[in-house]
């Protein structure tokens, strides 16, 4: 295996029917999820009326990495296109790491919607339901309905493109109003405007609880689902245009859905629920349980019924997502040729399907708490993160000629700012939770070197060399997040304050070495042949070259 292989008629299979609309669906339904059913109570939990910028801030973050994607995503406009990049740009190591990390965050969100659905079930006023969730993790029980429904999001998506796109866009027309709906119809009936200043005022927790809400309390979980159009980029019609608005509409249009449920949520806490502070939250179906203290069981069983349609909606969309990260995977190389086939009558890659499923039956049986599945998620998928922002400025020196359909002139600003994002998210996700996922990300490593460590070393050495910059920055940051104040659950030898500058400097330091390690790689060669065949071919279809058009965005037109 000397050189990833370049199946172009694997790709061929799938279908370009994904248009804007349908794109901006997929990110929203995706962004929209079981976050918002629990999300504004841990976030209030942790930071009390300041979690609502924590989803500010989380917005933030999201939106300055997506752009680095974006400008990558309409380049490279393939299916699973997130566990391609760090390969395009610096090789096997740093590709695979980046890859590992990113579809461990997606494919785990999916029984965590499963879960979301059946904790939110468990509040139903009946013994058998009670007996799905025990207050802490889902019962047996509880496990056995969650797997049903991971085989109802497989079986969604093992059919067509074509009716994914439909039964997603329609969940999500549904999955935008009810939370719209049910932001208004708690600002209608309690609106307590004390609770904004007392309790301990309105950082009752200090910043640093901030900033820990923005990584763990489900704010990053939500706000991952912007890469969820990016992953469909093969099956795009237009990529260069629709792929930039769906990703940054997407989490526009969620910020402002967040903020309101945030802000109503606050307000309509019974004032008895704080009396020790906001610490002492345990809802176990927070919006509906505070729709049924305010007599609005209308929407309490709106809440229940949406409990199902907004987790499922969104488990179906990373079902699908995740089954183009694996055929990602295996054409860089890293997985037997079998997960790259896509199905030649419906265009959905099937074996990697089955994969998923298997893996989110794992997750499920050892994560039953959507809690616990938020945090690993959420610090999986920062790690995954970091190298959109080193890959896009290494491609602009290793590929210059290679066609942008977005391309942002503030990028070299952008880029290390989304990197210093990116680096304080993990960080505050607080030790010893940074140090169990970066240790769940060596735990890949094995399938790695199963492939990569029987080449020649004459073979294999430029892909450490140039990977060296992601295994260090691991090492690092796990060495920072121990030995960092004790705000972030750190030893206390870096002082408050001083260890963000610290974060940042390191930030900055090992995106000037990853951005520097880049090299024209195997697989960067591949995906060039690969786009000069297809824009080839697409002039030889249209006859004409004066369309107005770029090659390739003819080609996808």
């Amino acid at each position: 295996m000397s050189e990833p292989e370049s199946p172009t008629a694997s790709h061929q299979n799938y279908r370009r029917s994904l248009g804007t609309i349908s794109l901006t669906a997929v990110g929203l339904g995706s962004i929209i999820g079981s976050g918002w059913l629990f999300g504004a109570e841990r976030a209030a939990r942790l930071a009390g009326p300041a979690s609502i910028l924590a989803w500010v801030i989380g917005a933030a973050v999201a939106l300055t990495i997506a752009l680095t994607y974006s400008e990558l995503g309409s380049m490279f406009p393939k299916a699973g296109g997130m566990v391609r990049y760090g390969q395009y740009s610096h090789g096997s190591l740093a590709g695979y790491l980046a890859a590992w990390a990113n579809w461990i965050a997606i494919v785990s969100v999916i029984p965590g919607e499963a879960t979301a659905s059946v904790q939110y079930m468990s509040s139903w006023h009946f013994g058998w339901a009670q007996g799905l969730y025990n207050g802490k993790e889902l019962t047996l029980s509880g496990v056995a309905l969650a797997s049903v429904l991971l085989v109802g999001y497989f079986i969604l998506n093992w059919f067509a493109i074509t009716m994914f796109a439909k039964t997603n866009t329609a969940i999500t027309v549904f999955k935008v109003i009810v939370p719209t709906l049910t932001a208004g119809a708690l600002l209608f009936a309690h609106f307590d405007t004390a609770h904004f200043t007392d309790h301990g005022g309105f950082a009752p927790n200090g910043w640093s609880a901030v900033f820990t809400a923005v990584a763990v309390s489900g704010i990053v979980w939500a706000f991952n689902g912007f890469q969820s159009p990016l992953n469909l980029a093969g099956e795009a019609r237009n990529p260069g245009k629709s792929l930039p608005k769906a990703v940054i509409g997407s989490i526009l249009i969620a910020l402002v859905i967040y903020v309101a449920l945030q802000i109503a949520f606050i307000g309509a806490i019974p004032a008895a629920d704080l009396s020790h502070g906001w610490s002492s939250l345990a809802y176990t179906s927070p919006l509906a349980d505070l729709a049924m203290v305010w007599g609005l069981n209308w929407l309490a069983l709106l809440l229940y019924a949406d409990a199902f349609v907004s987790p499922s909606g969104t488990g179906m969309i990373y079902a699908a997502t995740t089954s183009r990260m694996i055929h990602g995977v295996q054409e860089n190389g890293h997985l037997p040729k079998i997960f790259g086939k896509v199905d030649a009558k419906t265009g959905i890659p099937r074996p990697a399907l089955v994969l998923n499923l298997v893996v989110a039956f794992l997750f499920l049986a050892v994560f039953r708490g959507w809690g616990s599945l938020a945090e690993i998620v959420s610090v999986a998928t920062v790690i995954s993160y970091v190298t959109g922002p080193v890959a896009v400025m290494a491609l602009r020196r290793l590929a210059p000629d290679l066609p942008r359909p977005v391309r942002l002139r503030a990028m070299p600003v952008i880029a290390p700012v989304a990197m210093v994002f990116g680096s304080l998210v993990l960080y505050w996700a607080r030790w010893p939770l940074t140090g169990k996922v970066i240790l769940l990300m060596a735990a890949g490593l094995p399938i790695w070197a199963w492939y990569e460590l029987r080449k020649p070393w004459a073979e294999l050495k430029p892909h450490l060399k140039a990977g060296a910059w992601m295994v260090a920055y691991l090492f690092v940051m796990a060495g920072v997040s121990w030995a960092g104040s004790t705000d972030f659950g750190g030893q206390g030898y870096l002082p408050e304050g001083w260890d963000l500058l610290v974060v940042a400097a390191i930030a900055l330091a090992f995106y000037h070495w990853g951005v520097a390690s880049a090299w024209a790689n195997p697989s960067l060669a591949a995906v060039r042949r690969e786009l000069a065949e297809e824009a080839a071919a697409a002039e030889g279809s249209d006859g004409s070259a004066g369309s107005g058009q770029e090659p390739r965005e003819a080609s996808r037109a």
